[in-house]
């Protein structure tokens, strides 16, 4: 069932074969999963965001609702991302992006290094990554985050923000441009 695309997935599922939202899960797990929990800095939290996104997926396909032709994760991204804004929205607070959590972000995309030494170096590059990401305004935070772990499009992230693409763009050239000067001042070498 791997080769087959998200729609081929999709139309499977509708028609019983519950293995094929298992693989729809399986391919796309990382990416929802590490936005979610970037946005809520919590992995209980981002866990059960996570199943009641897929449990939303789900009753959406089932009841016929899906009309998202040939972009399922980027709606999937949606719909996680509001559930998200929805949680922060009950507690009355403004969703935060950090990545100083306890949880390395780096091991939840399953990136693996062939010795202690290069695992040492590779965190150590990470934590300062984290470190900078912290300490960027909140948008630029958000931008630089859907774009490089989610890998979504500018197009997709202006979407999901509700802003324009350029100002997406501009997010993320002057998020780009506050980390390379931070990495100057600082004299921090990846």
């Amino acid at each position: 069932m791997y080769k087959l695309c998200d729609e081929q997935l999709i139309t499977l599922f509708k028609k019983g074969h519950s293995s094929a939202l298992e693989e729809l899960v399986h391919r796309h797990k990382d990416k929802v999963f590490t936005s979610i929990l970037l946005l809520v800095k919590d992995s209980f939290l981002a866990e059960d965001i996570f199943q009641d996104t897929f449990i939303k997926i789900i009753d959406t396909i089932r009841a016929e609702r899906y009309t998202e032709k040939g972009k399922f994760l980027p709606w999937a991204m949606r719909i996680a991302h509001n559930l998200c804004v929805d949680h922060f929205r009950k507690i009355k607070r403004t969703p935060m992006i950090r990545t100083g959590d306890d949880k390395d972000i780096f091991d939840v995309l399953g990136f693996s290094d062939s010795c202690a030494e290069d695992k040492l170096i590779t965190r150590q590059s990470h934590d300062r990554v984290r470190r900078m990401l912290d300490m960027l305004p909140e948008e630029q935070r958000e931008v630089i985050i859907l774009r490089h772990y989610a890998e979504l499009s500018f197009k997709e992230i202006a979407d999901l923000t509700q802003v324009s693409i350029n100002t997406a763009l501009g997010r993320m050239r002057y998020g780009l441009i506050n980390l390379r000067k931070m990495m100057t001042e600082k004299q921090i070498c990846l």
